[in-house]
């Protein structure tokens, strides 16, 4: 194939393996300057092809479409998609569906600049503003632009090789599990060429599955949450049996908490039942987190925070739930599920919640086999042009709907309510209602499923109408809030339906056991046992929000160091605020 750079005319036949960087633009000299700027960065990796005519661009396209040639970036000026009856950016994704979508802009600020309707109605990745200042920030964005396209493409190193059976649950546990803490790993079914060979090369079967082999050999055979925490070099165990502070939950708030303390000089141990990232870190996309402005992966926020806690000085401590809270004195003792205990003069709790079930049997049945909770990350490119229903109507489902409508031919989110709007953040409702392979079915909920072994149709009841049928369904994703991690708790833990009173909504005058026991009044997220702390979404009346719950995380480190030495907080009330 020959295909012509407009803007220089010259043949761009050559280096023909190497993804595109495709720019367009109506003004020449911004292609030129464009052009010129990319290739210098990235033209070793990249062809970069720069046109300035619509016609010509799509023509091009084309032809690259038609060669299977990878196209990573589509950066098109926003005035290519007001032309009368060309939408380029439109046109030009379902040509390269794969390709991250960059809208070229003017500074505008205004809420009529034309990239805050396309970010918000699904229509484009990312942006760019024209004239750039420095090559070096063009450089960081792109680069970050490549980075995401590149973990779309799941090429590079592996880490591991799991081979399983594709429908069995222990298999999507596993997957899931490597997914949440961003390990590359590669999957075989164990009834594929490739997949008996490798378990022949270890000398075993398929009689026990799943089976991990390691990069450089090491081989587990059904393993467990806490060997493979250990062969990724994670500690299950805690070698602290004393600390200032324990924080019992690795999600955002948890996280959050661990970084304030450890950085000001507490020594901090975090204990986290499974892995780190909570409910946030199942999320693919959360777009109302302060300072990502293109959104961020929930798994990739909480791992950022997860390896800052490390980096000040915090012990994290995964695999490994407390099983006990008890208080001698002035400390606070958690007990761990392996016998151990760790003695703190504070504790912050930051549980969270585990998704609500539907309590449908045949569905509970098949979890893991087309049935999921939550976001299900390491499912969505099995999902590729199937039918599949989403169940919820907070921001969590909308998250999934978006991010599983990329790759499935049809979503359909399902809600048992009258609308989306008192539960679901406005962008995320209108980005829904302007993509056309997602359809919203309210009043309507999921009384039943069928498959022998994998998830095959399920049966919907339309409350309105009092109806109900059986549709055919490759898969179903139940985002239906949550039920607290709190049933570890000591009776001398105030709880409403579950959820950790504090501040003002502690009881100081209730039973025995949960009495408040200070004169003082319990600091605003004190639970009724002093020196103890509750934060997100395990938190009665708390905000379900991440940044609620990262401040929440701040904010009880400021309150732990009031508890642990009030004098220092009066003299630091004069002092300089704190970042």
């Amino acid at each position: 194939m020959t295909t012509l750079d407009t803007t220089t005319r010259a043949p761009v036949r050559q280096r023909l393996s190497q993804p595109v960087l495709f720019v367009i633009d109506d003004d020449a000299g911004v292609v030129h300057a464009l052009r010129d700027d990319l290739s210098r960065r990235f033209g070793e990796d990249f062809r970069v092809i720069g046109h300035f005519s619509a016609a010509a661009g799509l023509a091009t396209l084309r032809e690259l479409a038609d060669e299977h040639e990878l196209v990573a970036l589509l950066i098109v000026d926003h005035r290519m998609s007001e032309m009368p009856g060309v939408d380029f950016l439109a046109r030009a994704h379902e040509m390269h569906p794969l390709a991250k979508r960059v809208l070229l802009v003017e500074r505008d600020y205004s809420v009529r600049s034309p990239v805050v309707q396309a970010m918000t109605l699904g229509q484009a990745d990312y942006h760019l503003t024209k004239p750039w200042m420095l090559e070096q920030d063009l450089y960081r964005e792109i680069s970050e632009f490549l980075a995401e396209w590149a973990k779309d493409q799941e090429a590079g190193f592996d880490l591991f090789h799991v081979i399983g059976r594709l429908q069995d649950r222990s298999s999507h546990e596993l997957r899931e599990m490597l997914t949440r803490i961003n390990v590359p790993f590669n999957f075989q079914s164990v009834a594929s060429e490739q997949g008996l060979h490798l378990l022949e090369n270890k000398g075993l079967d398929a009689s026990r599955l799943p089976v991990m082999i390691r990069h450089d050999g090491y081989t587990m055979v059904e393993p467990t949450a806490a060997q493979i925490i250990e062969a990724i070099g994670g500690s299950i165990h805690s070698d602290v049996d004393e600390c200032d502070v324990v924080v019992i939950g690795a999600g955002p708030a948890g996280l959050t908490a661990a970084v304030y303390a450890a950085s000001e000089g507490l020594k901090t141990v975090v204990l986290e039942e499974t892995v780190s990232g909570g409910q946030a870190g199942s999320s693919p996309m959360i777009r109302n987190y302060p300072g990502f402005p293109h959104g961020i992966s929930g798994h990739e926020l909480t791992r950022r925070a997860c390896e800052q806690a490390w980096m000040f000085g915090a012990h994290l401590v995964f695999s490994q739930p407390a099983v006990g809270l008890e208080c001698r004195g002035d400390e606070r003792v958690v007990h761990l599920a392996d016998g151990h205990q760790i003695v703190a003069k504070a504790v912050i709790v930051a549980t969270g919640i585990a998704w609500r079930r539907l309590g449908v049997p045949r569905l509970e049945a098949l979890v893991g086999s087309g049935v999921f909770y939550g976001a299900a990350g390491s499912e969505t490119q099995a999902m590729e042009g199937r039918d599949v229903f989403v169940v919820g109507a907070g921001n969590s489902a909308g998250q999934t709907t978006l991010h599983l409508a990329r790759h499935a031919g049809n979503v359909t989110i399902l809600v048992r309510g009258d609308s989306l709007t008192r539960s679901m953040s406005d962008y995320l409702i209108r980005e829904i209602g302007a993509t056309s392979n997602i359809t919203v079915r309210l009043h309507t909920e999921v009384t039943d499923g069928h498959g022998a072994d994998h998830l095959e149709s399920l049966t919907l009841h339309d409350r309105l109408h009092d109806r109900t049928e059986q549709v055919l369904a490759a898969a179903l994703f139940v985002l239906i809030g949550g039920e607290p991690h709190t049933l570890w708790m000591p009776e001398a833990i105030q709880l409403e339906r579950g959820y950790v009173l504090t501040g003002r909504d502690v009881v100081r005058d209730g039973a025995h056991l949960s009495r408040w026991p200070l004169d003082r009044p319990p600091l605003p997220l004190e639970t009724s046992i002093p020196g103890v702390f509750a934060v997100g979404d395990a938190r009665y009346s708390s905000i379900k929000r991440v940044a609620s719950a990262v401040g929440d995380g701040a904010t009880a480190v400021r309150e732990a160091h009031e508890y642990l030495a009030p004098e220092h907080v009066e003299r630091a009330n004069g002092a300089e605020p704190r970042t």
